[in-house]
């Protein structure tokens, strides 16, 4: 059996100097893989892709290993990694297509460790890594597929309720061996390219959320599994671009990546049955809040942003919302 080739996409989004340490870590971990590593700046505007080509250019460690590209413009998560994904698939034919943060870091052997699993487990068409941050605590990346027992369970935080519909609940607890999930966090995560030729890209209608999400159940529809690699493990500082950590609001385009996720794959009513389950936990929650004086956990006015944003959307189209979601069609181009 020849040995896989590999393209790494890194999408940048004014974070420079952590970027090119992702990199660093990346060709590390790539020697002896037959590979490429893309670097996108995501149209930061801050003179990060001038700094982050200069410092490809003095890097022993990226010579005729490292490209830097410029997308054009912030079209979001998805968007940043196709052009990436696109860019070095025209290039060649790559047998899988690794995507990585900008603010994580490949430990020792985790990229052969991902490879080795879907070598051998050619059913398999995702396999992510176990993440955990600086300090050693792991990460929640393993997930189930939102429903809306899910909604209605992960707003209230009740724990009888949440026994009742513990198959609902879409945090998995971090698997301690390798296993079958639903879908990963995209931190850390292989791609068989054949999957994506067959399903197409991310769908680029996400600007950040979720589009992890669609993308593996898109696969599981197509008959492809995404496997936790619990030995590929890779450290993540986490949310350095979004600035989750220190938000005091959810964005807009966390709710209208939600909607458009149910709506998608599950159609207008049962995106409007799981709103009504999350605002029902909510309520809960905050009734909770009140009786047994529970700490503050949500964002602030989080429960009116969503209902206002549902309300409004009921005055589009009560249909699916159209998709954007590229293929693969410009790397056959290449190739012929």
């Amino acid at each position: 059996m020849s040995t896989p080739s590999l393209l790494t996409v890194i999408l940048n989004w004014r974070t420079p100097d952590m970027t090119l340490k992702a990199a660093q870590a990346a060709a590390r971990e790539m020697g002896g893989i037959d590979g490429l590593i893309v670097i996108v700046d995501n149209d930061s505007g801050d003179g990060s892709f001038e700094a982050i080509c200069e410092g490809i250019a003095q890097a022993g460690w990226a010579e005729g290993r490292v490209e830097v590209v410029q997308s054009g413009r912030n079209g979001g998560f998805g968007a940043g990694n196709n052009f990436g994904i696109r860019h070095g698939l025209a290039q060649r034919n790559f047998d899988f297509v690794y995507i990585l943060n900008s603010d994580a870091f490949p430990d020792a052997g985790s990229i052969t460790a991902l490879l080795d699993h879907m070598t051998q487990m050619p059913t398999c068409g995702f396999a992510g890594s176990y993440i955990h941050g600086e300090d050693g605590e792991p990460h929640l990346t393993a997930f189930r597929f939102p429903s809306i027992g899910g909604e209605i369970e992960g707003a209230a935080r009740v724990g009888l309720l949440s026994r009742a519909l513990h198959k609902h609940i879409v945090p998995l607890p971090i698997p301690a061996e390798t296993t079958r999930v639903d879908w990963l966090a995209g931190a850390s995560m292989l791609m068989r390219r054949e999957v994506l030729e067959q399903i197409g890209l991310f769908d680029e209608t996400f600007f950040l959320y979720f589009e992890e999400t669609d993308l593996c159940l898109r696969a599981q529809r197509a008959g492809w599994h995404t496997d936790y690699v619990r030995s590929s493990s890779v450290t993540h500082i986490g949310s350095v671009s979004t600035g989750m950590k220190t938000w005091q609001r959810m964005p807009q385009y966390w709710f209208d990546s939600r909607l458009h996720y149910f709506r998608k794959n599950h159609g207008n009513l049962y995106a409007v049955t799981a709103t009504l389950a999350h605002v029902m936990g909510t309520c809960l929650w905050k009734l909770r809040r009140v009786i047994g004086g529970k700490p503050k956990r949500d964002p602030d006015h989080f429960l009116r942003d969503l209902i206002t944003h549902s309300l409004k959307s009921l005055f589009r189209r009560a249909q699916r919302e159209p998709s954007k979601t590229p293929t693969l069609s410009v790397r056959k181009e290449a190739s012929s």
